[in-house]
């Protein structure tokens, strides 16, 4: 057995990030423990935990296996950004990781979210300001300022991954993407939009898990860290293809819905850091 191979936790495993997340860390030397509620949809062969981290266990760092790595993903509803369960769960995730790093974590990486930005016209980096306009962005902004306090506090490394808009694997997130192919299935033959002319940072959920794992296993850069293109493009341009991709028939009705009052017209996250990461691996 290799001595100085790393042992990553991810929570959240069986989830829609999750799933892609271990098959990126199987591309590296690295043991895995997977933990959800449910791990019936990943087949990998790595270690499996069927339960719930959420329990305020103070002994949770050892009952998990000691891990040298920590990739927090578990969160529920993160598509339905006014949820109450985003507010209701956040004590749950400060324990956790309370828990995991008085026991020992050494590295601590968490999904974020541009949507703890806010408002916000043009790039994001780790030094915009947050001012979120949703339960979801409030809850994510909170457990980010509260993570950095306690990894401070335990002299722990923190990455806060804060990823942009994601698609790929469409049918298994509640996103746009995901609402075209069901309203495709059931024959439908315009799809209700709104203008389209916000410009975002789209992502693939595998390159997103590329990079997830590549900032978790490394130590040179910490911090907040985006998970992105870096690259704007127009919301109906992106959707458009995405039609055209999958040879769909449905067409957009533009203007049916306004755009969210918390959506700006063009932003995008600074790809500067997960860039140097990714070449510092070559």
């Amino acid at each position: 057995m290799n001595k100085n191979r790393k042992k990553v936790l991810v929570t959240g495993a069986g989830g829609y990030i999750g799933r892609h997340v271990i098959k990126a860390l199987l591309e590296y030397d690295c043991e895995i423990i997977a933990v959800d509620l449910k791990l019936d949809s990943l087949e990998e062969d790595v270690e499996k935990i069927e339960k719930s981290v959420f329990m305020d266990d103070t002994n949770i760092f050892e009952n998990l296996g000691a891990p040298d790595i920590c990739i927090h993903l578990a969160w529920r509803n993160g598509f339905i950004h006014n949820d109450d369960s985003h507010i209701i769960d956040l004590p749950l995730h400060y324990n956790f990781i309370k828990n995991m790093l008085a026991g020992g974590l050494q590295n601590l990486s968490v999904m974020g979210t541009m949507h703890e930005v806010g408002y916000w016209e043009g790039a994001i980096d780790e030094y915009t300001p947050t001012s979120p306009m949703s339960l979801y962005g409030i809850a994510k902004n909170t457990l980010r300022q509260a993570a950095e306090f306690l990894a401070n506090q335990f002299g722990a490394n923190l990455y806060w991954l804060r990823a942009f808009y994601i698609l790929g694997d469409d049918l298994k997130n509640n996103s746009i993407f995901s609402k075209i192919v069901q309203k495709e299935q059931e024959g439908e033959k315009l799809f209700p939009f709104t203008t389209g002319e916000n410009k975002y940072d789209f992502i693939m959920v595998d390159e997103l898990a590329k990079q997830i794992a590549a900032a978790s296993l490394q130590d040179k850069v910490i911090g907040i860290i985006n998970c992105c293109s870096g690259k704007p493009i127009s919301l109906a341009e992106r959707v458009e293809k995405f039609i055209e991709e999958n040879n769909f028939k449905i067409k957009l009705k533009y203007g049916a819905f306004p755009d969210r009052p918390y959506d700006s017209p063009a932003v995008w996250g600074n790809p500067s850091k997960i860039n140097q990461i990714l070449k510092n691996e070559k």
